[in-house]
């Protein structure tokens, strides 16, 4: 069997925030706040159930990236390379390489904040937050080579990182090429596009 890679604090950003939420306004002991807070903490067994699904694992391109050994290496080892997967899988559709499924139309596809976690599970480490939006975020001023060798080793990072990310939908060529590899196609906009 297959192990997906998993993050322990996927699904724990809102749980969190609703928690501080009731906090604040002192409504922890309600029963209201206790159905969402069950809810929540009931959330890893619900996934878990749902991903033992064989029936899950099919046409799913989740399940691919978060099981395939080469994608999850590159993922881990590289926040540019992860936040473009995660923008790729942003406001696009996906089609596995497959005659059957391409000719019923199938595709696959998911939400924003989706897709910012199952980069969280295949980094292992955080939540759909770490990478929500990304692709939209200031990124400050550009700075000079100069402003730049002022920078310390982490500020520097930090700002080639950030001026790497790339816009949510957007699909860079290097993971174009990678999704390719795994069989998985993003599903053109013109018929004359299609995969052969």
């Amino acid at each position: 069997m297959v192990t997906l890679s998993k993050s322990p604090d996927r699904n724990t950003f809102q749980r969190d925030q609703y928690y501080k939420r009731a906090e604040d306004a002192g409504t922890l002991d309600s029963p209201e706040t206790q159905q969402m807070l069950d809810y929540y903490g009931d959330i890893h067994e619900q996934v878990a159930a749902k991903e033992a699904d064989p029936a899950w694992r099919e046409n799913n391109m989740e399940y691919d990236l978060r099981s395939t050994a080469w994608m999850l290496e590159k993922v881990r080892g590289d926040d540019v390379y992860a936040q473009n997967l995660y923008a790729a899988m942003c406001n696009n559709d996906f089609q596995k390489n497959d005659f059957l499924i391409r000719l019923a139309d199938k595709t696959w596809s998911c939400s924003w904040r989706y897709a910012g976690g199952i980069i969280s599970d295949m980094q292992q480490k955080g939540d759909y937050i770490d990478w929500y939006c990304s692709g939209i975020r200031d990124t400050g001023p550009a700075y000079t080579p100069e402003e730049e060798s002022n920078l310390t080793k982490e500020q520097l990072l930090h700002y080639k990182n950030t001026q790497a990310y790339v816009s949510e939908s957007v699909v860079t060529d290097e993971v174009r090429s990678d999704l390719k590899r795994l069989g998985w196609w993003v599903v053109p906009e013109r018929e004359d596009e299609l995969p052969i």
